[in-house]
């Protein structure tokens, strides 16, 4: 049964919903500024410190927790549908994650639709991953990870970086992540009653802006599609409520199928993104923690 905790943050989570629908006539400021909204479920952790950091052109946040390995790294890509967040609202929870792995985070401000759509999100993401390798630091010393659209993010990632002959990283964490630019899994449907977050229409307004007249089934947008020979291992994390949990059921079942060791671990009652409440919400603490359980052996932290 899920927390009294949980229960209570899906009021903020249907207000945050509500600024998001196209039938509210929101503007693009608007819909922004709900994400700020958003983030503010996430408590401040105690230890870390953020520093503003040029990642090859692109711009990103340090979170640095105290007595944390400098030797690794974790590159984070924030969600929000490719069209809202940033990595200034997410700071407070890369440095939980932060604290959880024992090592600092590098969250990516790539850019975003509309202004600009598929694929400079990718570019940016994989670009900043490349910083990371002419700053020393060894592949098998990072990981990647990211939620929502950064969890679609993350598999784009790892997919660019395997076609352009650079190394993986040790591992990746996808978080509840989009990765079907059609919503056709059954859980759009299924679960739509219980998801208070994440609705067709929704997704259809965002995936328009971020496509912005490419194909649909590109793998870099769309990595449901994509070939996942030789991608990392990766653990996945998804709330049991979500109308996008098909979304990670249905890549995790195409990447084991091309030989990728995959973990999945569902969370049952939760909604979209649910780490976002860390320190107020126990469910998100506990993911949180595994997230860090998973990653501190495969970066050599354990």
């Amino acid at each position: 049964m899920a927390s009294p905790q949980a229960e209570a943050i899906k009021a903020t989570l249907k207000e945050f919903a509500a600024q998001l629908d196209p039938n509210a006539e929101v503007t693009l400021d608007q819909e922004r500024a709900a994400a700020e909204e958003f983030a503010a479920m996430c408590t401040e952790p105690d230890g870390v410190t953020w520093t503003d950091v040029d990642a090859g052109g692109v711009p990103a946040i340090w979170a640095d927790p105290e007595g944390g390995a400098t030797d690794r790294v974790l590159l984070y890509v924030h969600g929000g549908g490719y069209v809202i967040g940033s990595a200034e609202i997410y700071k407070k929870l890369t440095g939980h994650i932060a604290k959880a792995c024992g090592c600092r985070v590098l969250s990516v401000d790539y850019r975003l639709a509309p202004e600009h759509p598929h694929p400079a999100p990718v570019t940016d993401s994989t670009t900043a991953y490349q910083w990371l390798l002419e700053q020393g630091i060894e592949p098998g010393h990072i990981a990647v990870s990211g939620d929502s659209a950064g969890g679609g993010l993350t598999l784009a990632t790892l997919v660019k970086l395997r076609d352009d002959g650079v190394p993986q990283p040790a591992a990746a964490v996808p978080i509840s992540p989009w990765t079907d630019m059609e919503g056709l899994g059954d859980s759009m449907k299924t679960k739509a009653d219980a998801d208070v977050i994440v609705s067709e229409l929704v997704l259809k307004n965002m995936a328009d802006r971020f496509l912005a007249g490419h194909d649909a089934r590109d793998p870099l947008a769309a990595p449901l599609y994509a070939d996942y020979t030789g991608i990392c291992p990766l653990y996945f994390q998804v709330g049991g409520d979500e109308t996008l949990f098909d979304d990670t059921t249905r890549t995790a079942e195409r990447a084991r199928a091309a030989g990728v060791e995959v973990d999945v671990e569902v969370f049952p009652e939760m909604q979209h993104v649910f780490q976002m409440a860390a320190g107020n919400m126990p469910e998100a603490d506990d993911a949180i923690a595994k997230i860090g359980a998973y990653l501190r052996p495969r970066l050599g932290l354990a």
